[in-house]
């Protein structure tokens, strides 16, 4: 490991305190960028959260900086306070030996508590615009020494509307510095901003795909809305993984949350709606192990940095490849193998073909774990009509009667609606046969034909009835 990271020209006090940390090889991004960065070069990444990005930009102005002076010599621009607590943390981490001191500086938070770190000393700043900004106007902070600049996320700053403000903290600082843009998209706007204030930069892109591919074992699990509960409390204790679980809505992690922690999980929810504090002690304890299971929007972990997901569970399945792109990248991280499954409905399996096709990437069918024998689920598993329903959404019963019992299409369809209440529209194809029949009942009385059908005997015979698999 120790040589992967040297041959980058790494030095041997921050290879000491990546081997700390745990990184068993440096990503795609890291070799593509440190190299060239280590020489100054100002350069325009195309990458995402999750590529190791902040350990490439971390790396490089750790090595290239003075610690210990008295004012900062590099700044990283973030677009969350979020992400400026995660690119400090990894800053200090990869500064155990060089002693380099890194101060987050963001808004909604108190000013007062961010100058007092400051007047302590500050070689790296890891901060969102707007409370940068305000602390150069306030005359608090000073950029005349900065040595490196760093844009992260660019895209997502110029989205909410930070630009203004990035240019007015461009302008507060030298000149003769080295910068390095990273973003998602190569928009004409990030564009722009990287020619406007970069000197001959190197352009380089590494795409999640190729991190994915590498890392992150791909499967999809054909589970019904009503069985996802019991397919994914199976993988919890069976597997036993560090989990991040998404949902697409607020509501259905307020409910999943509420769900596993009343079955004694170890898990935290996050989303939008909740108070900024509890957002950030949620991540912390997610990352401290203090959790096992994270269940989380995709606007919410927007700039989550934690290295030991092992399983990333997409509960609801994205509209999109690139939110699925998004999604996964969250495992399969510094060097470690991770997995992502996903839970799809009948109606959704065309995605999965679909995200196969434009990434060119495999995702394999997969069981639901098996319990091991004598152990009770956690959550029972149930007949999930709509999962069974065809376009049209009718599920296939058989029942044990038929010609031998006296009983044509039109017989037993008026012992269905007499016996089991079963509307006579939601009846359709039927298929008689000597000792039993097919039926075709909509799902919405799926289970009278069940439940209902069996309490009463047909000229003293006892009914049965089965879910028909063609």
């Amino acid at each position: 490991m120790i040589s992967k990271f040297t041959d980058l020209g790494i030095s041997e006090d921050i290879v000491r305190a990546i081997e700390d940390i745990g990184w068993e090889e440096p990503t795609p991004i890291q070799t593509a960028t440190i190299p060239l960065g280590l020489k100054g070069t100002d350069m325009f990444g195309q990458a995402q959260t999750g590529t190791g990005k902040t350990g490439a930009f971390g790396t490089i102005i750790v090595q290239r900086t003075e610690p210990m002076q008295k004012l900062p010599s590099s700044i990283i621009l973030v677009p969350t306070r979020e992400l400026a607590n995660q690119v400090s943390d990894q800053i200090t981490e990869l500064s155990k030996y060089t002693k380099h001191e890194c101060v987050p500086i963001y808004g909604g938070a108190s000013i007062e508590g961010q100058i007092k770190r400051l007047e302590k000393g500050a070689d790296v700043i890891a901060g969102t615009p707007g409370r940068v900004k305000d602390m150069i106007n306030r005359g608090i902070l000073n950029l005349s020494k900065i040595e490196i600049m760093v844009l992260d996320e660019a895209d997502r700053m110029l989205d909410m509307g930070f630009i203004e403000d990035i240019k007015d903290i461009l302008s507060a600082m030298p000149k003769s510095r080295q910068t390095m843009l990273f973003s998602a998209t190569m928009s004409e706007d990030v564009k722009r901003l990287a020619s406007d204030y970069m000197i001959k930069p190197k352009e380089i892109s590494v795409s999640r795909d190729e991190v994915v591919l590498d890392l992150t074992k791909q499967y999809f699990i054909s589970v019904g809305r009503r069985n996802k509960s019991w397919a994914l409390t199976r993988i919890l204790d069976i597997d036993k993984p560090k989990a991040i679980i998404f949902c697409q809505t607020k509501k259905m992690v307020d409910v999943l949350d509420e769900r596993l922690t009343s079955l004694n999980y170890r898990v935290k929810a996050i989303h939008g709606d909740m108070p900024q504090p509890k957002r950030e002690k949620v991540l912390k304890d997610f990352k401290d192990d203090k959790i096992q299971i994270l269940i989380a929007t995709d606007v919410a972990a927007r700039g989550l940095d934690v290295d030991d997901i092992s399983y990333v569970i997409n509960y609801d399945m994205p509209d999109d490849v690139e939110t699925y792109i998004h999604r996964i990248g969250r495992t399969g991280r510094a060097g470690k193998e991770g997995v992502a499954i996903s839970f799809v409905t009948s109606e959704e399996e065309h995605l999965v073909r679909e995200f196969e096709l434009r990434t060119e990437m495999n995702i394999e069918k997969r069981e639901v774990p098996e319990a091991e024998e004598g152990t009770k689920d956690t959550i029972r598993k149930v007949i999930d009509y709509d999962q069974l329903a065809d376009v049209y959404g009718m599920v296939k019963f058989q029942v044990n009667l038929g010609k031998d019992d006296g009983l044509g299409k039109v017989g037993l369809a008026e012992h269905l609606i007499k016996a089991a209440k079963i509307r006579d529209f939601a009846i359709g194809k039927i298929e008689i046969g000597a000792g039993s029949s097919v039926v075709e009942v909509h799902r919405d009385f799926g289970n009278r034909m069940m439940m209902d059908l069996p309490k009463i005997k047909y000229r003293g015979k006892k009914v049965t009835v089965e879910i028909y698999a063609d």
